[in-house]
């Protein structure tokens, strides 16, 4: 990690650049994909399994028996750890439920809302460098609470054209209906235009690398939803001189191990604070397994020391990162502050990691600066919200010249009419 001090307000652009990848020609082959799967459907389906994934599959959806023996080969203690971070989340996610009153607007003009699941969704669960069976809790189960009808789950299959035993485990466990093995942009091409096994459905979720975003953003060009603009995880620390090195070190190295383009960024006040934490980032990289990948991550990674935390949240609210850690000794108050992230950890003891799995909140969060006017998947992101409204008849004739003037004014004589009418049946059936 390159280390700045004090830097002018002139470079935050450039310290708040998110690393890219050569994606010259990523929109032309996403869309071949795309297009390959509209003409073929399943036979396109099983090509690029082929081709991406190196496996030749006879059925692409995932059977009654390979569910069974999936849950066989997850061990009691995984199952435990899933159910308890499956409480957690269904209690988070439960609590957004809202409920909403009628609302007579003028005497005789009711008006009220109503909540209803989205009717058919799609969850797209990466598989490659890490199986994320924590992603299918935080998707199905606010899938699950909003009522969602129908739920499908895709994901890629290994060289044997299996799903991870997990990935299978936690769909079951949080009762997605239908699980097919299928991966990349093929995958998010299968649910948004449908083929002879994938159903189609109404609104895309999940993360994915650039492919899977691509495929998704060139879909929601063409009328189908997805949950948000996503990329490579990123995480900003803001640590005081009350943080253990120790501890920062841990979290911007948990969230670096995702890729090779993932982004962390560490503010403090104190270049003692900076200097010791990238110490201990040096020896705790060395003993993890995915050492080769994370020290990539940290190269486009930046510490940067600014005069005080004032100027540290103005930064933090500029970059918007996806994950914000406070590690300060007032962090509740520099809380309050917040006005760009997708999700915060408060304290030295909240690491990121918590949110990742268990804590109850959602880890599918907005990234590449979206956070500025994206917020993370919750129970809304399910649901869509249908106004409803009953005129009595004194409620036409309290505002039916209101509405008469208002369409005579935008030149709109049959939206009047619709109105002029009824209130001449009314007066002369008051006769």
């Amino acid at each position: 990690m390159k280390l700045y001090k004090n830097p002018d307000k002139k470079q935050w652009a450039t310290l708040a650049t998110r690393p890219t990848l050569d994606n010259s020609n990523l929109y032309s082959t996403v869309g071949q994909i795309i297009e390959q799967v509209r003409l073929e459907g399943d036979a396109a389906l099983r090509y690029f399994s082929q081709k991406f994934d190196g496996c030749k599959l006879t059925d692409l959806e995932v059977s009654e028996k390979e569910l069974q023996e999936a849950e066989e080969l997850v061990s009691d203690a995984l199952k435990e750890a899933l159910q308890v971070a499956k409480a957690n989340i269904t209690r988070f996610h439960e609590s957004q439920k809202e409920f909403f009153e009628e609302v007579e607007t003028t005497p005789g003009i009711h008006c009220w809302r109503k909540s209803v699941g989205i009717e058919r969704v799609g969850l797209y669960i990466p598989g490659g460098t890490a199986p994320l069976f924590s992603t299918v809790l935080m998707l199905a189960i606010p899938a699950q609470i909003a009522g969602c009808q129908e739920v499908i789950l895709c994901s890629p299959p290994n060289s044997e054209g299996a799903l991870h035993p997990a990935i299978l485990y936690a769909a079951r466990l949080c009762g997605v209906q239908r699980i097919f093995k299928v991966g990349g942009a093929q995958a998010i091409a299968a649910m948004g235009l449908g083929t002879e096994t994938v159903p189609m459905v109404y609104k895309i979720f999940g993360p994915g690398n650039q492919y899977v975003t691509a495929a998704k953003t060139l879909l929601a060009q063409n009328g189908t939803a997805i949950d948000m603009p996503a990329g490579p995880s990123e995480l900003l620390v803001i640590a005081d001189e009350s943080a253990n090195p120790e501890f920062v070190a841990s979290d911007l190295l948990s969230q670096a191990e995702h890729g090779v383009d993932s982004q962390v960024i560490l503010l403090s006040d104190s270049e003692k604070v900076l200097t010791q934490t990238k110490e201990a980032l040096e020896r705790q990289l060395e003993q993890l397994p995915r050492a080769e990948m994370t020290a990539k991550a940290l190269i486009h990674s930046r510490a940067i020391c600014f005069e005080n935390l004032e100027q540290a949240m103005s930064f933090s609210n500029y970059y918007a990162p996806e994950h914000l850690i406070l590690a300060t000794a007032q962090a509740r108050a520099y809380a309050e502050q917040v006005r760009q992230a997708g999700s915060v950890f408060i304290g030295h003891y909240t690491p990121e990691s918590l949110g990742d799995y268990a804590s109850g909140t959602n880890h599918t969060l907005p990234t590449n600066g979206f956070a500025r006017a994206y917020s993370g998947v919750s129970l809304d992101s399910f649901i869509k919200k249908i106004t409803f409204q009953e005129a009595k008849p004194e409620g036409l004739l309290q505002i039916g010249k209101t509405v008469e003037i208002m369409a005579t004014a935008e030149c709109l004589d049959a939206h009047k009419n619709a109105v002029t009418i009824r209130l001449n049946t009314l007066t002369q059936n008051s006769k």
